[in-house]
């Protein structure tokens, strides 16, 4: 019996210190906010608010960002949701112009900006949704419409309206297979067995109407210039792909294809797609003329998910790796993170029809980046990107 006794106080005294050491490190900690579990992740109408410190929140500083060279910047170790703002402050009276680059951490969904002229971290929203996979801002980057799944078997999408200052959101639709931020609105893509519909909705998530739909299923879309939109066939290595552009009335007219492997990416002004497709492990690049249909293989190779329009359509910047490996299929292994890259950083003029070489990643910060994600700033001076290896974000002065 009193062997009994003592055992349940010993049970007693280290169940009373667990409680203590959780309230100690979590509770009482400032501005941590712990993120459910994976199994209660919200769905539609239940994303949630943390509590955190009114420091953090109200934008103090938070970090110091590495700057590897005067052109070069990892702005945080991450990882971090693929999709980030660049927006450039004017000056006022009080204040200097400024580049701004605004991003979500992966972990806890809280959303972040860095300053190019402070070289500065602030958090300006503390609102959890952990496990986001996907972020596509408006152009101003004052709204990021987020995707995360949920569900208990993970398997329904939720795409939520996030303010980057943690004010009131809103959902729009689930299981969007799409979507595609243009200068005034959102485009959603839901694909079924009859094809794939459009959808317009406002920035603030109000019903714009039905845009256009199309018995081809499984499509990827982007914005291209005004009221068209440049949609493709989701890419596979083992099957050919096709682009279209889709105008105001809806009409597909194709652009590219059939090509393996195909990934399209436009310029803002519509008039330019940058194609990539590969050939027994070997990428190829291209660019095309929207207007008249004329293609330039171009002498570097990449998948067009590693690249990124100058905000005047003037040019474009790419990740493009050093050596690739033909033993890979593409882009299927690099999307599924079977092979990564050691990329250099090019930049392909459109006028000149030539690329032009800016930086070796490998040489500048002694480890291999494999650039994605990639966004370019209104003024075409700062380009950002994240390293797909590590989640890492950096910015490279243009």
């Amino acid at each position: 019996m009193r062997r009994t006794l003592l055992i349940l106080a010993i049970a007693i005294v280290v169940i009373g210190l667990g409680v203590a050491a959780y309230f100690l490190l979590f509770v009482h900690t400032a501005g941590v906010a712990v993120a459910p579990p994976s199994s209660t992740l919200p769905s539609a109408g239940q994303a949630t608010t943390a509590t955190a410190s009114s420091t953090l929140a109200n934008g103090t500083p938070i970090g110091t960002p590495n700057k590897v060279t005067a052109k070069l910047v990892e702005i945080a170790q991450g990882p971090i949701v693929p999709g980030e703002a660049v927006v450039d402050i004017p000056p006022t009276a009080s204040s200097s112009a400024d580049t701004l680059v605004r991003y979500i951490d992966r972990q806890s969904g809280n959303i972040y900006a860095y300053s190019e002229m402070q070289g500065q971290n602030t958090r300006t929203s503390n609102r959890t949704i952990p496990g986001i996979e996907r972020a596509f801002w408006t152009p101003d980057g004052q709204t990021a419409f987020v995707e995360y799944l949920s569900g208990t078997d993970f398997t329904t999408v939720n795409t939520y309206g996030l303010t980057y200052d943690g004010g009131s959101g809103f959902f729009l639709p689930q299981d969007i297979g799409d979507l595609a931020v243009s200068s005034t609105s959102v485009l959603t893509l839901a694909s079924d067995a009859n094809g794939s519909s459009g959808t317009h909705y406002g920035f603030d998530g109000s019903s714009g109407g039905f845009a256009f739909s199309t018995p081809l299923s499984m499509l990827r879309v982007y914005a291209a210039g005004k009221n068209q939109y440049l949609a493709f066939t989701k890419p596979s290595a083992s099957i050919a792909g096709y682009a279209y552009l889709v105008n105001a009335a809806g009409q597909f007219s194709r652009i590219a294809g059939p090509l393996d492997g195909l990934v399209a990416l436009p310029s803002p002004d519509g008039n330019w797609a940058l194609v990539s497709s590969s050939d027994s492990g070997v990428m190829h690049l291209s660019l095309v003329n929207l207007k008249d249909g004329q293609t330039t293989a171009l002498p570097v190779a990449t998948i067009a998910d590693k690249c990124a329009w100058a905000a005047d359509s003037s040019a474009a910047y790419c990740g493009v790796p050093s050596a690739p490996s033909a033993q890979y299929q593409y882009p299927d292994d690099w999307y599924q993170g079977a092979v990564t890259f050691n990329d250099q950083l090019w930049k392909i003029d459109v006028a000149g029809r030539y690329a032009q070489f800016l930086l070796d990643f490998n040489k500048e910060t002694g480890k291999p980046l494999d650039a994605e994600a990639l966004a370019v700033d209104p003024n075409d001076t700062t380009l950002v990107f994240i390293n797909k290896t590590d989640g890492s974000l950096w910015s490279y002065t243009l």
